[in-house]
């Protein structure tokens, strides 16, 4: 029955999409060009609508049971609510953040989904006490944000969504957590069949009803499971959603160096930055998705791993960011002390006289 509730929910995306794309266009919900964006023509949002249908059909017919259900159900409604009043008429961004830590408190405090402390892998442990609230919090409106910021070229978002809500399927196998495994699937499978519409060139945008719901719902499910354990296992999620976490986290560093507000929109995140060098929009989206599962495959590998190989996993990642960020100019274009490093290293050859 449940494999049959993943082919409903994809065929339900691929039939509610159009449905969808009539509908924007009718109320006006419209995305113009501008110098800040990368597509050409109006293009109608709302596109998460048909995700968002296609997975309440799926968790109606297969109806997965857990003491969080509901609560992640009615903070959905919430997210989806907010997205497509901001995606018809543009709210402030302080209005739109009300909505996301109304849609967190029903989980978070409605749900009773905290992070209440982490076993330190050398013995002891840390209680959060009152700041797991807002520890757990933060971390969902944090990773709702951080989808929602590389909602920036075609399929983008719906893909590293894809990726890390199959990637985080497959850790629940691993530990047995058949509700996170079910939920992940079900939307990772709408999302899939929405990609049809939304991949280069696209005919529809996800727009914030869709790049938020996603957010909303892998930061979420990244939690159901991972909460109340060690402080290794308690970095896999943020192993997972590796790429639109390290492109908020240098974000936000390129506003500070360039004494810029937080929230001041710009065009520099990752995959601006890729067709800046030279990459097509298709080449620029693929790469992305190539390192979205190469963070996937390294959060399987650090959860197997000893103490010392999951450190030598994550030190490996640091490096590797560090190397994408100097050479795509993610913060600065002369901000390169690793590459200079390594070039500083390099042999120097003598010509013989």
């Amino acid at each position: 029955m449940f494999y049959l509730t993943l082919v409903i929910c994809f065929f339900a995306s691929i039939l509610l999409t159009p449905l969808v794309k009539k509908f924007a266009f009718k109320i006006g919900a419209t995305d113009k060009p501008n110098h800040r964006k990368v597509h050409m023509k109006i293009m109608p949002r709302l596109g998460g609508l048909a995700i968002f249908f296609s997975f309440i059909i799926g968790i109606l017919v297969f109806n997965p049971g857990s003491e969080y259900h509901l609560s992640i159900v009615i903070g959905s409604i919430i997210i989806i609510l907010i997205g497509m009043v901001d995606d018809i008429k543009e709210i402030s961004p302080k209005l739109k953040l009300a909505g996301q830590i109304a849609a967190a408190a029903v989980v978070v405090i409605g749900g009773n989904l905290q992070v209440e402390f982490i076993k330190l892998p050398f013995g002891g442990e840390i209680d959060f006490g009152y700041l797991s609230i807002p520890i757990t919090m933060i971390w969902i409106v944090g990773i709702t944000n951080a989808i929602n910021l590389i909602d920036g070229l075609d399929g983008l978002a719906g893909g590293v969504s894809s990726i890390a809500l199959f990637t985080i399927a497959g850790m629940s196998v691993i530990m047995g957590n058949d509700y996170v495994t079910v939920m992940a699937l079900i939307v990772a499978v709408s999302t899939v069949g929405f990609l049809f519409y939304n991949f280069h060139p696209a005919k529809i945008f996800m727009g914030d009803t869709g790049a938020l719901f996603l957010g909303y719902m892998i930061s979420v499910l990244s939690l159901l499971g991972y909460k109340n354990i060690t402080f290794i296992s308690l970095i896999i999620p943020v192993i997972i959603l590796g790429v639109p976490i390290s492109d908020t986290f240098f974000a936000i560093i390129r506003r500070l160096v360039n004494k810029q507000p937080l929230s001041a929109p710009d065009k520099s995140h990752m995959h601006h930055c890729l067709l800046k060098t030279g990459f097509t929009h298709r080449q620029a989206v693929l790469l992305i998705y190539a390192m979205s599962t190469l963070f996937g495959l390294a959060a399987f590998i650090f959860s197997q791993a000893t103490v010392w190989g999951s450190l030598i996993v994550i030190l490996t990642l640091l490096i590797l960011i560090e190397f994408i960020v100097e050479k795509i100019g993610l913060i600065r274009d002369d901000y390169k002390p690793l590459l200079n490093f390594m070039e500083g290293l390099k042999p120097i050859n003598i010509k013989n006289r």
